[in-house]
């Protein structure tokens, strides 16, 4: 998939550490790998977008376990963070239906970069409500209601849908997220950009199971990171002579590039290359496919699960409260 680079008042300028031969004039934030209309870069379909080959191949593409099959069910993207996000939130899947949304907005981050101190905001502090954030909203002190968490490269932090957030500087995240760019901005600094403080309380839950992920298992080698009711994600180390050979499932597949090289194989047709900040989309219609580090790739997989899935397990760093405990 080709990026798309977005500009953002919080981003950076210097994107080096994933997109090295890209010069950005003004902030970039976010960098979408697999929004609708982010286009192929390669092969017969080179320059279609990814909404017009789910219109026409539907369920071939995006699999039976996606909701839909006019829209790709993920979006992956990378932040990169020099100033502090808007304090926001994202509404439910139900709350997004009544609104007339096709889908609500929970995600989860994978720390690629961090520099020390760097850190997220995840839900409120225990026993806070959403009265006392709205009054906390009015008298311009709405961060000290939220819990407050450090980061560090390789943790995976999980953010379901209702959680009040926010993103510290000094971080680049990739993240993975239903398909929606619903954001309800309830606090910003004084940026002058539109802010939705209605329609983010009404979607705030006081509670949620924001955090970072437990370990589930794995090696050196595989991990896997998440796995939620919206999306699963998975990381690989590769190093030559190791082929990894991924069973698709019937799921669409994304692979994203964290660090080195490789090539990404069907069991027909040629090799795809990829580097750093690349997005390989895999169909549901390809049973399997293989990837071989050339001479080392550390990369990660997001596919939508099958069936109903559980929250995931998390926990605040330095908390003895787990979130999602009630």
């Amino acid at each position: 998939m080709q990026p798309e680079f977005v500009e953002r008042p919080w981003g950076a300028r210097d994107l080096s550490p994933i997109y090295p031969n890209h010069h950005c004039e003004k902030p970039v934030g976010e960098v979408w790998l697999t929004g609708d209309e982010n286009r192929v870069a390669n092969g017969p379909l080179a320059g279609r977008t990814l909404g017009e080959l789910c219109r026409e191949f539907g369920r071939a593409l995006v699999g039976e376990s996606a909701r839909e099959t006019e829209r790709f069910p993920l979006l992956i993207k990378f932040l990169f963070s020099r100033e502090k996000l808007s304090v926001q939130v994202h509404p439910d899947d139900e709350t997004a239906r009544r609104a007339g949304l096709p889908c609500g907005k929970s995600e989860c981050w994978y720390v690629v970069a961090a520099e020390p101190g760097a850190q997220v905001a995840l839900g409120l502090k225990a026993g806070a409500t959403r009265e006392q954030l709205a009054r906390a909203i009015q008298e311009v002190r709405a961060e000290e209601l939220l819990n407050w968490v450090d980061i560090h490269v390789g943790e995976m932090i999980y953010v379901d849908a209702g959680t009040v957030h926010t993103i510290g500087p000094g971080a680049i995240l990739l993240e993975t997220q239903q398909n929606s760019d619903t954001t309800y901005r309830l606090y910003d600094y004084g940026r002058p950009r539109e802010i939705h403080v209605e329609k983010g309380l009404a979607a705030t839950k006081e509670r949620t199971r924001a955090g970072k992920v437990n370990p589930q298992g794995g090696d050196d080698h595989f991990k896997p990171l998440v796995t939620s009711p919206s999306f699963m994600v998975y990381k690989f180390l590769g190093r030559s002579p190791t082929i990894w050979h991924v069973d698709t499932r019937g799921r669409v597949q994304v692979g994203v590039a964290i660090g080195g090289c490789g090539t990404l194989q069907l069991e027909e047709g040629e090799p795809v290359s990829f580097s750093v900040g690349d997005a390989v989309v895999v169909p549901s219609s390809s049973p399997r496919f293989q990837v071989n580090p050339q001479p080392q790739v550390d990369f990660l997989t997001m596919s939508v699960p099958t069936g109903k899935v559980a929250e995931p397990v998390t926990s605040f760093s330095g908390s003895k409260t787990t979130a999602g405990e009630s």
